[in-house]
């Protein structure tokens, strides 16, 4: 169901200051036609958000036969679809060596065909719905730099094998850097992903599908098998509900079982030296590179320096990603940089399936690490045959409520610790602040303020915009982050702007203002 489409000037936004490359793009897709008419109607599934994840779901669902409606709590690609660098892997970032050692042999074949599956789907979208989206088939390299690294790679090359994935090793490297080995996974994928759901969305749209924009959902209730999903402006009833939200929203196990992360991306034009394939090094983090064309101006795409939500320094993350990029090639100039959130799961797997301690009837799929497009696209598939009560060989692999006593249980046990130390450490040292003028402008920070503790930013103008620095999750004390603009909690990876509200991650409920004199 369409209306008009976007205007000119209504470039994609996202959860985030920061501008990415995909954002130069317009969306055209619309929204429903007639609102009324889906608060009235009792669909078959309502899809939570509109990402990779929802929109690939609810078009699987649609053509299935589903009745089937969108509700986004912003606009489609708000969240980390928009800031993805959309590398489509084979090649995961848990390796098959480990997946193998955790899961067994059969499983990382189940693993590797699974990421046949999402790219065969995404290649046959594109050319099904006729998507102008640079889909281009790739290969992907992972070298080592030095011989423990070279060790590992070994270990990963075997492995991948066992598991079907095609992987030789290589003779060269595409980018400029030094090396001692390397090996290439064949038929990896890039896309532009804000061009790819706004085909998706189209398609989605013209086949009858509803999308409700700046609709967050706020609670849901069963009632005689119904779901009825109170929302900030169209509530809406469905005998079923997928999370696609990246991390289910309340409180669940799913958020003790998912760390939240933030990696970051540069896009810069060089004087030469742009890759033709992807490429990866073995450092922890990771450092990934690949090229895109946008607006006839060809840019290299380099992304690592991640680090756990709340916890390191973003502008410290920008400076050596940036310091990295011009001591390996020779930029002419950075034209973008941006952060974008992920989850890692506890064993290295997602989390896609019914949702573990909720009302019967409800999905999600969450824990992607940093291949998002991947198991986003492959979370659509799996999902459709849950719902649909279909037989999967990949069920119970990626179940939600699986327990795995060995694989995961460090990481586990690891970053609950984690949360626990931030919990009760972030309270204790929180500095006292005598008066907010001698805040620096466009600064932000936690202090102890008149008696209380108070998350205080000072915009470039001088005014001051004052919260409750408790995130409404779960607790934690949020931590200010600079170059987005956003508080961000280091316990479970809620995100809030300047004013309070809630951008991202599991909260539902936005930070309280304050009033304070400046």
């Amino acid at each position: 169901m369409m209306t008009s489409d976007k205007t000119p000037e209504n470039f994609t936004l996202r959860d985030a200051k920061t501008k990415s490359l995909w954002q130069e793009n317009v969306l055209s897709a619309a929204t429903a036609s007639s609102e009324d008419r889906a608060a009235s109607e009792i669909f078959d599934v309502v899809v939570v958000g509109a990402g990779i994840t929802g929109l690939t779901t609810a078009l699987l669902l649609q053509e299935a036969g589903l009745r089937c409606v969108i509700t986004e709590s912003k606009t489609p690609g708000f969240g980390t679809t928009g800031g993805t660098t959309s590398h489509i892997n084979t090649m995961l970032d848990t390796s098959y060596d480990i997946i193998e050692r955790d899961f067994g042999l059969d499983n990382a074949r189940l693993v590797a065909a699974a990421t046949m599956e999402s790219i065969a789907l995404i290649y046959n979208n594109v050319k099904k719905y006729n998507i102008d989206c640079d889909f281009s088939f790739r290969d992907g390299y992972l070298f080592a730099e030095d011989q423990s690294e070279a060790q590992s790679l070994n270990e990963i090359l075997a492995a991948s094998k066992r598991a079907g994935v095609d992987v030789a090793e290589a003779d060269h490297l595409p980018i400029p850097l030094d090396y001692q080995s390397v090996i290439v996974f064949k038929n990896q994928a890039q896309i532009d992903p804000i061009k790819y759901i706004n085909g998706l969305l189209h398609a989605f749209v013209a086949g009858g599908g509803f999308l409700i924009e700046n609709n967050k959902v706020e609670e849901t209730k069963l009632e005689n098998e119904v779901h009825a999903l109170r929302c900030e402006r169209l509530n809406l009833r469905a005998r079923k509900i997928v999370y696609a939200t990246h991390i289910p929203p309340g409180i669940n196990i799913l958020h003790l079982r998912c760390a939240p992360y933030r990696s970051y991306v540069l896009a810069a034009q060089l004087e030469e030296g742009y890759p033709n394939e992807l490429v990866y090094d073995m450092k922890d983090p990771y450092h990934y590179f690949r090229s895109h064309e946008m607006g006839g101006k060809k840019y290299l795409i380099l992304g690592g320096e991640d680090h756990k939500t709340g916890h390191g320094e973003p502008e410290e993350s920008f400076a050596a990603l940036e310091q990295y990029l011009k001591e390996h090639f020779r930029v002419r100039s950075v034209n973008y940089r941006w952060s974008a959130q992920y989850y890692e799961s506890a064993d290295g797997l997602p989390y896609i399936g019914e949702l573990p301690s909720a009302d019967r009837g409800i999905y999600t799929a969450t824990g992607f690490s940093g291949n998002g497009i991947t198991w986003g696209s492959f979370s659509g598939l799996l999902l459709k045959d849950i719902l649909l009560e279909k037989d999967s060989p990949f069920s119970n692999l990626f179940a939600p409520a699986r327990l795995k006593p060995v694989a995961g249980f460090k990481e586990f046990v690891r970053e609950n610790a984690d949360v626990a130390y931030r919990y009760i450490a972030d309270r204790v040292k929180i500095s006292k602040l005598d008066s907010v003028s001698s805040l620096a402008a466009d600064s932000g920070t936690v202090v102890k303020y008149e008696d209380r503790k108070v998350a205080v930013y000072k915009d470039g103008k001088g005014m001051i915009h004052a919260l409750d620095p408790v995130c409404t999750h779960a607790g934690c004390i949020v931590k200010w982050n600079g170059p987005e603009k956003s508080w961000d909690c280091p316990c479970h990876g809620g995100r809030f702007d300047i004013d309070g509200k809630v951008l991202t991650g599991p909260p539902r409920k936005d930070l309280q203002k304050l009033d304070i004199k400046a």
